[in-house]
C-alpha cells in the first residue's frame, strides 16, 4: 500500500488563503473517494470550525504534547476526517522544549502514513516551532499568496527557514510551488506581484504554479456552512480553480 502523501500550507502573512486552500484540497481529494486527514495547527482552529470538527476534547496540542495518540483525536466530519485545534496550542512554544522537539509531529503521524492518501497540515501565520514541526514532517509545501506586496513578504521572510530545514532537517522537503489567491488578471499590480514572485521561487527551486485561484464570494461562504467549496458550490469558478490545482500538483488524485 502506497504511504499518504503529506502536505504542508505555509506562508508568515494571515489572511492569504492558507485554511481555505487546505479546506478546499480535503473537498477535492475526498470527492475522489480518497482517504484524507486535515490537522490543524493554529490556535485559531479556523480550519476545525471550517470542517465541522469540534474545538471540544482531544485536539492537536494533546497529540503533540503527549496526552493521548492521533487515534484519540481523529474526528470523522462529513468533509473528511479531522485533528481540530483550539487556543491551547498556543503555549506550545514553552511546552515544547525538550531535545528533538523539532521531530515530534513526524514521529507522531508514522502509525498514519499507510491508513490516508492524504494528509494536509494548516499552519499558522508565524514561525513557531509548529511551523518547523509542519516542515520536518511534511513531504510537499505548498505556499499560497494574494498579488500584493505584504504577502509576498511574508514568503521572504520564510525562504530561509524553508532551506534550513531542507538542509538539515528535510532533505526530500519539496517546494512545490507559490500559489496565487483572491486573483484578478486584470489588475496590474497581480502581474508586478507575480514577476518578484517568480524571483522568490527561484530561491526556494521552485515555481509560480500554473493554477490561479480567482476570487469567488463562495470561498468565504462555505466556511459559514462547514463544508468544503466543491460540496457548497461545485460549479464556482473558484471550486473549478481548486481542482484544476489538484490536477496540476496531484494528477494521480484525479483519477
Amino acid at each position: 500500500m502506497p504511504r499518504s502523501r503529506i502536505i504542508a500550507l505555509t506562508n508568515q502573512k494571515g489572511g492569504v488563503g492558507k485554511t481555505t486552500t487546505v479546506c478546499a484540497l480535503c473537498g477535492v481529494f475526498s470527492s475522489k473517494n480518497k482517504k484524507v486527514l486535515a490537522i490543524d495547527l493554529d490556535p485559531q482552529g479556523n480550519l476545525s470550525f471550517s470542517l465541522g470538527a469540534s474545538m471540544e476534547g482531544l485536539t492537536i496540542h494533546d497529540v503533540i504534547t503527549g496526552r493521548c495518540s492521533f487515534d484519540d483525536a481523529i474526528q470523522r466530519t462529513e468533509n473528511c476526517d479531522v485533528v481540530a485545534s483550539n487556543i491551547l496550542l498556543s503555549g506550545s512554544e514553552l511546552e515544547l522544549n525538550s531535545a528533538g522537539r523539532e521531530f515530534i509531529l513526524k514521529e507522531k503521524l508514522e502509525p498514519l502514513k499507510y491508513r490516508y492518501d492524504y494528509i494536509l497540515l494548516d499552519t499558522p501565520p508565524a514561525l513557531s516551532i509548529l511551523t518547523i514541526n509542519a516542515y520536518v514532517a511534511t513531504d510537499d509545501l505548498i505556499v499560497p499568496m494574494t498579488p500584493e506586496i505584504l504577502s509576498l513578504q511574508g514568503i521572504s521572510q520564510l525562504t530561509d527557514t524553508i532551506l534550513a530545514v531542507k538542509k538539515y532537517y528535510n532533505k526530500a522537503l519539496d517546494v512545490r510551488g507559490i500559489l496565487f489567491t483572491r486573483y484578478n488578471a486584470r489588475y496590474l499590480l497581480s502581474k508586478e506581484v507575480e514577476d518578484m514572485a517568480d524571483i522568490v521561487a527561484r530561491q526556494l527551486s521552485c515555481k509560480v504554479l500554473e493554477t490561479k485561484i480567482t476570487h469567488n464570494i463562495q470561498v468565504a461562504e462555505a466556511p459559514a456552512h462547514q463544508m468544503t467549496l466543491i460540496r457548497y458550490a461545485p460549479s464556482s469558478r473558484a471550486s473549478k480553480d481548486y481542482v484544476k490545482l489538484a490536477g496540476e500538483l496531484y494528477p494521480e488524485a484525479m483519477q
